[in-house]
């Protein structure tokens, strides 16, 4: 969430194109199509591109993907095909289940001069905002299995937020899981639709193609400032809201609305960034992200209706949300400054953190983004420790402990009486003690 709208080239909601197969065609068509879509049909620049190919992993025994590479020499020089290693070119769903080695396909959208004193091979996968990759293609040939799941998850629960869990979690899923030959291989291919209309239209930005651009100038016309394609932070504010306002809106519109947990609560955490990118950096002080539904809302309007037919429904959630946390925007950077003055080493602690959260509603990445623009970092240990004695807290607050039921006249039947009736002379059945939040009830039949 940090790079969005810092950089050219990342978003919190993106468009995927694709093709799939099922058991049908593998590598040799994959490898041909993507080329002749991207240079016959997109006439992109062939020498603007570089491919990229599992180079194998011993850790477990993963050849060289060889079938890959030789079907692109038939279309691509051999310098540019580079080897990948696994976290770049090695695509897994999740722990276990199906997955393969991958074949990349990137860009390089620098000017020529740039191009001749800097070979774009050294910047593929090297974070280069104009050298970026524009698709992939999965080889899905393996399907990664349980050896000991047991033994797994004991190794999980004893080290789950620890140093130890961040570092070592992959080599232990490795450690026990295996891989086996799926019974049929299958292609699974991803391009990023902003990023392809982007080199297309010839633009150094995804922010500066007319995905966004319309986004961008009701934005200058609402806030009365222009956006001047910079990296300063008045312009990284207009491609903030560019960016959320479509995950926020879209994500509402299929029916997930912003709340304190779960998915609900990222789409609270990325409203609520870009609420404070418009208020310190755009002085915009009332909702904004609302207005700009309606133009959002037409723009997609063949494509997803669904947030056409829902916009007054959608503006209305955004505005809510706006409000909500405008009520405590100020006065909670005004803490966020009497934390950043107590900082030790550079260092927000966990508590001032955990504050900010539960006082004034700052989600922890903006705690970050804010001390970060300070040259600060975040005590995020501690955070997390006091978020768990706030839930632990909770939990024990919420606990029932209820005695058994001590029994009274020794009635077995009863009825409900109360459709005629509001007030009876009745026997008392049975009772039990309860405690809950501290206190003492009884419970009567």
């Amino acid at each position: 969430l940090e790079e969005v709208g810092v950089d050219t080239y990342h978003h919190t909601m993106f468009e995927m194109l694709g093709n799939w197969s099922f058991g049908d065609y593998f590598k040799k068509e994959a490898i041909e199509w993507s080329w002749e879509l991207l240079t016959d049909v997109f006439k992109i620049d062939k020498s603007r591109l570089y491919v990229t190919v599992f180079e194998g992993d011993a850790s477990e025994n993963l050849p060289f993907d060889q079938e890959a590479y030789d079907e692109w020499k038939k279309w691509a020089a051999e310098d540019r095909i580079l080897k990948g290693n696994k976290k770049d070119n090695f695509w897994e769903m999740g722990d276990t289940g199906p997955c393969g080695p991958c074949s990349e396909i990137h860009v390089d959208c620098r000017t020529d001069e740039e191009r001749a004193a800097v070979d774009g091979a050294t910047l593929v996968n090297a974070d280069h905002p104009q050298v970026i990759e524009i698709w992939n293609n999965v080889f899905m040939q393996f399907n990664r299995m349980w050896d000991d799941k047991t033994g797994f998850d004991a190794w999980d629960k004893a080290n789950i937020g620890t140093e130890t869990h961040k570092k070592e979690r992959g080599e232990k899923i490795i450690e026990f899981t295996r891989l086996v030959n799926l019974p049929a291989t299958h292609v699974d291919t991803g391009m990023g639709f902003e990023r392809l209309v982007r080199v297309l239209q010839q633009k150094t930005s995804n922010y500066d193609t007319d995905v966004f651009s319309g986004t961008i100038s009701l934005t200058e016309q609402i806030t009365g400032k222009k956006y001047n394609y910079s990296d300063s932070r008045e312009a990284i504010a207009f491609r903030v809201l560019a960016d959320h306002i479509r995950a926020i809106s879209f994500t509402i519109a299929d029916g997930q609305l912003p709340s304190n947990t779960g998915a609900g609560y990222v789409i609270r955490r990325i409203l609520r960034r870009a609420v404070r990118y418009y208020y310190s950096y755009l002085d915009y002080k009332t909702p904004l992200l609302h207005q700009l539904l309606p133009q959002l809302a037409a723009q997609f309007e063949h494509v997803f209706p669904e947030l056409f037919l829902q916009k007054d429904f959608v503006a209305r959630v955004i505005k809510e949300e706006e409000e909500s946390f405008l009520r405590t925007l100020e006065k909670g950077l005004k803490r966020m400054e009497e934390a950043i003055s107590n900082a030790k080493d550079g260092v927000i602690n966990g508590e001032e953190a955990f504050k900010m959260y539960d006082t004034y509603g700052f989600p922890i990445d903006l705690t970050r983004l804010i001390a970060s623009e300070r040259d600060l970092s975040v005590d995020e240990d501690g955070f997390k420790k006091f978020m768990k004695q706030q839930k632990e807290t909770a939990t024990a607050a919420t606990k029932i402990d209820a005695e058994d039921w001590v029994a009274v006249s020794g009635a077995e039947q009863s009825a409900f009486v109360g459709y005629n009736d509001l007030l009876i002379d009745t026997k008392l059945a049975r009772f039990r003690k309860v405690k809950a939040k501290g206190k003492e009830q009884y419970q009567l039949v």
